[in-house]
């Protein structure tokens, strides 16, 4: 195991003292430790990420700091390619990936596959990379950096799950509202009608709602839950509304809802009456370590509305939560909910396997 502070003195002493990226479990000590930096951005993607960073080296001449999870690395790449590579604008960077999936680790499926590829990836990309497990590699990651810096190009760490060593002090998730998100799930799927079709966000919301069927029996629909793909599980339920007649709810993040925010405006603009977007705000990045994602200052009224949304909801506490549920699943489309929750307070919730299973039964008439 390594320590974070370790890391970043190692960065530090290269000169390198901007962070950013978006937030993943395997790097949440990262996170804790980069909480109250002053150069520190949690970006909305991983090209936003990659983006500011080369911002920041146009401004400073300075190498910065960009981390993710190797699911987005995929994000990543636009810039990486188009801007940051050595036969474009040759700008040095130095990437801190979260390696899900890596063939010492059990991981699941989505995971597996893009775990299995990862160095590949980075090959293809000629970008010279280290496994960071222990101390004694940080001497061979210290020489690529030192060679980045040199021929501005870009170099990388590779950090699998359970190398950062735990902070027994990591912060608490912080609760920004009141709403039991439990709580409202359980009534949303009660009052969902029959043969309607919900999908759901990758992270807790996926999770949370194939335990609460379970537990309470509330099997009455069909659900596609999003596994991987962040922040296209609007742009899935639109493809599948638009090529059927049955109401179809979405369940997002505002976490996945803000990494491909432009989605929306196609959903606004294109989805038909059978539509419901339901947008679970926690302000916060729940699943892999509770960061802010500062969706708490954002008017969804006026942004829904503009993007061409019929209507739009709100709940906040438990006062009429059921009337304006209700209302909702009643109204036509297109149409979007803002329910303002807590953080998960379910522990070891499952995680959905046999996917091939899922999508055959989602896909029953």
């Amino acid at each position: 195991m390594i320590k974070v502070n370790t890391l970043i003195n190692l960065l530090k002493k290269n000169n390198t003292n901007f962070f950013t990226g978006v937030p993943d479990s395997v790097l949440k000590e990262l996170s804790s430790y980069l909480k109250n930096q002053r150069n520190h951005i949690i970006a909305t993607s991983e090209g936003s990420a990659v983006s500011i960073g080369i911002g920041h080296y146009l401004s400073t001449k300075k190498i910065p700091c960009i981390y993710m999870q190797n699911s987005g690395l995929s994000n990543a790449l636009n810039p990486l390619i188009s801007i940051a590579h050595k036969k474009v604008y040759s700008i040095p960077l130095i990437l801190i990936i979260g390696w899900r999936g890596s063939p010492k680790v059990k991981d699941e499926p989505q995971h597996n596959v893009k775990g299995k590829i990862t160095r590949e990836i980075l090959k293809l990309l000629n970008i010279k990379y280290t496994i960071l497990r222990s101390n004694k590699d940080f001497k061979k990651f210290d020489k690529q950096i030192k060679h980045a810096k040199k021929n501005n190009t870009i170099v990388a760490c590779l950090i699998e799950q359970g190398t950062l060593h735990k902070n027994s002090k990591l912060s608490s998730k912080k609760d920004f509202y009141s709403l039991d998100k439990e709580y409202f799930l359980k009534t949303l799927i009660k009052e969902i009608p029959t043969r309607s079709k919900v999908i759901s966000s990758t992270g807790y919301n996926s999770r949370e709602l194939m335990y609460l069927r379970k537990k309470f029996n509330l099997n009455k629909n069909k659900d596609f839950y999003m596994v991987g793909g962040m922040g296209h599980t609007s742009s899935v339920a639109l493809g599948y509304s638009l090529a059927s007649k049955k109401n179809t709810f979405c369940i997002d993040g505002d976490g996945a809802l803000l990494m491909h925010l432009g989605s929306i405006m196609t959903v606004g603009n294109f989805a038909k009456k059978n539509f419901k977007y339901i947008l679970l705000n926690n302000n916060s990045h729940d699943s892999v370590g509770g960061q802010s994602t500062n969706a708490d200052n954002i008017n969804f009224e006026k942004l829904s509305k503009s993007l061409g949304f019929k209507k739009f909801y709100s709940i906040k506490n438990k006062l009429n939560s059921l009337k304006i549920t209700k209302n909702f699943i009643k109204i036509n489309g297109p149409a979007f909910l803002e329910v303002k929750v807590t953080n998960s307070k379910i522990k070891k919730l499952p995680r959905p396997d046999n996917l091939i299973k899922i999508k055959n039964q989602f896909m029953k008439k």
